[in-house]
């Protein structure tokens, strides 16, 4: 067959092909079968089968999967496992590739077929599989039991279900048996454990797709019975210092921990021995019922309690005691004890020996009335519940068949003065006595008790007299026989010598006696007195007189006594000092000066001796002598009441003696206070002082009568004068004193002043009226907050100065107050631009300045060339989330934007605070809390034009008044319109002005076409109840008013029009009447109005007119014919000659300027220019004299305007 091409042959799906060469309608015929065939085909994709010959793989083994695609070969297969793409598959030798694989992973296989795609045509595939799970078999898991030991009923087990290697992988765990609610988790749980839970267990797991197989059983045995623990001991008493070993066990199995009760109460005092079941054996030392039980597992299981040990503690050996502890004695009564060391308050019972004795059970053995055949060995035991004691060493008790004698001694037979003497009592070979004491006070009395039953037989009297003792023990008490008798003697206390009179220091020339004096004799005794030094005539009785006393008297003296059984020994010398010299008095006193109406307290001491009595002398004048004026004064106090030069003097002795006298004391000078009181005056006399101030201080004494006083100052640590003015600097507030002396012995009272010193300087407050200005205006400046203004105080006006160097401010004195002014007010005439002050005040020589105060600003809303602000967007009424940029401009480069409110302080400070400066702009990103008045202030000092913001508040419906920035020009037109947030224009709006309603309008509009001053002032408007902020107008008042300034020729033509027509008027007067005075009037002036208004003009001119001519003319003010004539207002022109040169002037110079004055208030002053080329030409015409008047009409500008704009 030949080859065909491809535009001959059609080949369709399951072998259909047509010959394009037949007739055209078979090929028509086939070609629709074609295309029905190959739609079918189309719509058929082949779906591959997987098959597998199990589906669980064995223990280490693979599973074989086949893939197939039914009626057709030629493909390749691609498997997939869990949704992914596997190649991990070992091909089993098939014609097709990967047909049949064997796998050894657990999972979901699928499989695909695919085949064509060569010479880059695209692969066909089939439909993926059905899905075949395949699970995979892992190792065998193992039961265990948990713990590892044989069960009893009752018990906790836990098995255990283990697989090795499985990598913490989450299994699920089935268990057999099934008919208990077994768990999915690894371990089987069995609370307790019974019979019935006996049986073989065991588990398997499976996960994702992998299990395992069931585990080989594991028989579980359950004891049925409660096994019980068996306590055994290897001795059951416990030897002195020794121990007993305990075993605790349960028969037939292990891992038990045991529990110990002794006395039935838990022990936990036990020490194990190293056993591998812990407290299995354990030492015990302490007697007692001992019992044991086991547990083991969590929660536990206790085993039975033991059996029970009985275990006895050997204690130690008792001691038998004998009570008390002395040799016996025949008759006394004795106690045998029986004494156990450390037994902690057993309850013992005893048992004695000898026992053919009536013998006690218990710890005590006593013996009442002791004889010799009670001599021998005595021994005890004990024993009690749980110990026992051996019999006690012997105990051997002695009996002594006589009755012992006390024994009484003394160290000291004497007695000392003031002291005692110890008398010791014993009975020699035993203890335990305790004693009675005996005084026999003369022959003639018997020895009487004075002390019984003394413990310790030591006793110290201080009386004399025969002592005797007796000792005394036991109970009933036994005693000795009286002991020796003792005599003791007292000594009295030892005499003192003393001086009368008791003076401390003796003076040459004095009387004294020395006394000899026995304390506590009670005067019963008759003492003989003796003396020392013997050389001397010295007496026999208890006093030692010397008289005229002198230096050879002096030294020490001693003297003793003795009368009937009792002596003294010598006194304690007595050293008599005598001085040679003469005392001198010391006059002292409390103050030097004596009140107003007081005293004052005087002093006369002698510092050697005492017992002086003083003597007072008082000197009245510089020129007299001391008198006397008080004597024999004991106390050498004295109050006076004058003033004079006081003295004294002391004086002792008399009453038989010689009087003694001192030296006349020192002088003591006291002035005496009158009842004058200066006056302390301040000057300059502010009230308050500042710190560094200088003020003068001034006493003044009132009715002096012309005495010449010194002056004194208090405080006196100062460089104070003696003059009655003081200068001083203040420094802080405090008392100034002052006072007047007369003489040597009167002064004035203390004046007093009292100076309030403020530590710093005050501030003043400046404040400005008005803080806008028109121009032209002036403004007052007001220095304030000073609390005393009449002070003195002096105030000085500054200029604020930006410093471009900082943020703030430097201060130019203004013009006219570089002496400071005396009021507190300051008017500046026309200021021309925003501009900040300062103000402070000064007073006093040297100048005192206070505090700067804080800068106050005023300011012009008018823009001028060297410094100019301007508002973006330019308005006064800004939104609060809106954005505004100031931009200043000028004269220079550098600026800083400044601004003042009421809610900051500082109210001035600049931008960087509160907006972001670049360049000369500031802009605000957020308007809260800004509103204001703002400025710009440049680097060469220059202030702009300030501007008002006011911002709404209202973020979500606030309406804002859209207003100018700057003023607005009078007779100008301006158009307020109220806006919402987006700036879109509000309907049905009320406008108010100052408060007032003055406009409804529906368009959101207020139109004025001409503004006037009166429309100046304070505006809002109101929108569905709600009101805008209040914003401020300002009408700028044009000087040419009230001309336009939209017509500013008028201004020219007006005044020119006028000269025009009064050079007409003169010239037509000259030739009509050279000579005379006419009276006329103007056709014009005839034509528009009857009135009788007539102007005055006079001229006076030579060649020209003349320095100091005038021409006066009624100027009359536009009006109705109708109206009412008016006031003839006259008006002056002066010619003046600018130059007297013959050198012509230019055209522009030859102008006569004339000044129209007006009676008008509401008319400003015109000025009109007159060309005096005009004058030259009639030079030639001869003038009427200066005294001839020519009546004329002027019109004023407002005529002019009225007629330009018809």
């Amino acid at each position: 067959m030949r080859e065909q091409s491809a535009a001959d042959l059609i080949s369709c799906p399951a072998g259909l092909e047509v010959n394009m060469g037949e007739p055209s309608l078979c090929r028509l015929g086939f070609f629709l079968l074609c295309s029905l065939c190959c739609g079918l085909s189309e719509a058929y994709k082949p779906r591959a089968k997987l098959t597998a010959d199990g589906t669980i793989i064995p223990l280490g083994g693979s599973v074989t999967l086949s893939c197939s695609v039914e009626g057709s070969s030629d493909w390749k297969f691609d498997w997939f496992r869990n949704g992914q793409q596997y190649s991990n598959m070992q091909s089993r030798g098939n014609t097709e590739p990967f047909r049949v694989i064997s796998v050894s992973e657990g999972g979901v296989y699928s499989c695909r077929g695919g085949r064509g795609g060569g010479r880059g045509d695209p692969v066909f595939q089939t439909e993926t599989s059905n899905e075949v799970s395949i699970q995979e078999t892992v190792s065998k898991p193992t039961v265990t039991l948990q713990p590892k030991w044989p069960v009893y009923r009752g018990e906790m087990v836990t098995l255990r279900c283990e697989i090795q290697d499985d990598g913490g992988t989450q299994w699920t765990y089935e268990w057999r048996p099934t008919n208990r609610d077994s768990p999915t988790s690894s371990e089987y749980r069995i609370n307790r454990v019974s019979e019935s839970d006996r049986g073989e267990y065991s588990c398997v797991a499976k996960r994702g797709h992998q299990l395992t197989v069931w585990s080989d059983a594991f028989t579980l045995t359950v004891r049925s019975y409660k096994p019980r623990a068996k306590l055994t001991a290897d001795i059951t008493i416990i030897p002195l210092g020794g121990s007993v070993t305990l075993s605790c066990s349960v028969d037939g199995s292990s891992d038990w921990k045991f529990d110990w009760v002794r006395n039935g109460q838990q022990y936990s005092d036990v020490q194990p021995r190293g056993n591998t079941e812990p407290f299995r054996v354990i030492y015990v030392s302490e007697g007692g019922v001992y019992s044991c039980r086991g547990g083991r597992g969590d929660p536990v299981f206790h085993t039975g309690t033991s059996n029970e040990v009985s275990i006895q503690k050997t204690v130690s050996q008792p001691t038998v005691t004998l009570q008390p502890n002395w040799p016996v004695y025949r008759g006394e009564t004795v106690t045998l004890r029986c004494e156990i060391q450390d037994d902690g308050g057993t309850q013992w019972t005893y048992e004695w020996r000898p026992a053919y004795r009536n013998v006690p059970k218990s710890s005590e053995y006593r013996i009442n009335n002791v004889s010799e055949s009670d001599r021998g060995n005595y021994g005890c035991k004990a024993r009690s519940d749980h110990q026992i004691t051996g019999w006690s060493s012997a105990f051997t008790l002695t009996v002594n068949g006589y009755r012992p004698t006390a024994s009484l001694t003394a160290r000291n037979y004497n007695i000392p003065a003031g002291g005692s003497v110890a008398l010791s009592c014993s009975v020699h070979g035993s203890a335990g006595w305790r004693f009675d004491w005996f005084r026999q006070e003369s022959v003639h009395h018997s020895a009487q008790s004075i002390r019984n039953n003394e413990p310790d037989g030591i006793i110290r009297v201080s009386e004399g007299g025969v002592y005797s003792c007796r000792g005394g023990r036991g109970d009933p008490v036994f005693h000795t026989e009286t002991s020796n008798a003792v005599s003791i003697q007292k000594t009295v206390s030892r005499p003192t010598v003393t001086l009368q009179p008791n003076w401390s220091v003796v003076f040459r020339g004095e009387t004294v006696t020395l006394r000899c004096e026995i304390q506590d004799d009670g005067g019963r005794t008759q003492w003989n007195y003796e003396w020392s030094p013997a050389n001397r005539n010295a007496p026999t009785s208890s006093e030692y007189r010397i008289s005229s006393v002198s230096e050879s008297d002096s030294g020490n003296y001693w003297c003793k006594a003795s009368g009937g059984h009792q002596n003294t020994g010598w006194s304690f010398p007595f050293r008599l000092t005598v001085r040679s010299n003469k005392p001198r008095a010391k006059l002292t006193a409390s103050n030097g000066i004596i009140p107003a109406g007081g005293s004052v307290r005087l002093t006369c001491s002698v510092d050697d001796g005492d017992g002086w009595k003083i003597y007072w002398f008082r000197q009245e004048s510089e020129s007299g002598t001391a008198q006397i004026i008080r004597n024999s004064e004991p106390d050498g106090v004295f109050m006076v009441s004058d003033g004079g030069v006081y003295s004294c003097r002391g004086e002792r002795g008399g009453r038989g003696d010689p009087v003694f006298y001192t030296e006349t004391s020192n002088e003591v000078i006291i002035q005496k206070t009158v009842l004058i009181t200066p006056t302390v005056i301040q000057q300059p006399n502010w009230t308050q002082i500042y710190k560094g101030e200088t003020v003068t201080l001034r006493c003044e004494i009132q009715d002096d009568g012309g005495t010449q006083w010194t002056y004194e100052w208090r405080p006196t640590n100062r460089n104070s004068p003696s003059s009655s003015e003081y200068r001083i600097t203040a420094d802080s507030s405090g008392d100034y004193k002052c006072r007047g002396r007369r003489d040597r012995f009167t002064s004035t009272q203390w004046g007093v002043i009292r100076l309030n010193v403020s530590s710093s300087p005050p501030q003043p407050v400046l404040s400005v009226s008005p803080s806008w200005l028109n121009p032209g205006a002036s403004v007052t400046l007001s220095c304030e907050g000073l609390e005393h203004q009449p002070a003195g105080w002096r105030f000085f006006w500054y200029k604020a100065v930006p410093d471009p160097s900082s943020s703030s401010y430097t201060y130019e004195l203004l013009p006219g107050s570089s002496n400071g002014t005396e009021q507190n007010s300051f008017i500046i005439n026309g200021p021309t631009q925003t501009a900040g002050f300062v103000c402070r005040a000064g007073r006093g020589e040297p100048k005192f300045y206070t505090h700067y105060s804080k800068p106050k600003f005023i300011w012009f809303a008018d823009p001028h060339p060297a410094a100019s602000l301007s508002v973006s967007p330019d308005r006064v009424q800004h939104v609060i989330d809106q954005s505004v940029t100031l931009n200043c401009s000028g004269n220079d480069s550098k600026w800083r934007v400044r601004r003042f409110t009421e809610t900051t302080n500082p109210s001035h400070v600049q931008c960087s605070n509160w907006g972001t400066m670049h360049g000369s702009s500031c802009t605000i990103n957020r308007l809260e809390d800004h509103s204001g008045v703002y400025w710009c202030e440049s680097g060469s000092g220059e202030f702009s034009n300030a501007v008002n913001i006011t911002v709404q508040l209202d973020y979500y419906d606030g309406i804002i008044l859209l207003s100018p920035v700057h003023p607005v020009t009078e007779r100008y037109p301006v158009t307020l319109s109220c806006r919402d947030k987006q700036q879109n224009l509000l309907s049905n709006v009320f406008f108010y002005h100052n408060d007032k309603l003055i406009h409804n309008d529906s368009k959101g509009e207020l139109n004025i076409f001409a503004v006037s001053k009166s429309d100046e002032g304070f505006y809002k408007c109101q929108h569905s109840g709600k009101d805008s902020p209040r914003s401020w107008m300002s009408v700028r008042v044009t000087v040419s008013s009230p001309v336009s300034s939209s017509s500013p020729l008028l201004l020219i033509i007006g005044p020119i029009s006028g000269i025009i027509l009064i050079i007409f008027l003169l010239l037509l007067w000259r030739y009509r009447q050279p000579k005379d005075l006419c009276s006329f009037r103007s056709e014009k002036n005839d034509q528009r109005s009857t009135t009788n208004h007539r102007a005055e003009n006079e001229i006076s001119d030579s060649s020209s007119p003349s320095q100091g001519a005038a021409l006066y003319g009624s100027v009359k003010p536009f009006e109705a014919a109708a109206a009412e004539p008016r006031e003839i207002t006259y008006a002056i022109i002066k010619f003046k000659k600018l130059r007297k040169k013959k050198k012509p002037r230019k055209p522009e110079e030859r102008v006569i300027y004339a000044e129209v004055k007006t009676r008008a208030e509401e008319v400003a002053p015109t000025y009109a220019e007159i060309n005096k080329n005009k004058a030259k030409q009639d030079r030639k015409e001869k003038l009427a004299a200066t005294d001839e008047s020519v009546y004329s009409e002027i019109k004023s500008g407002s005529t002019l305007d009225d007629e330009s704009a018809l």
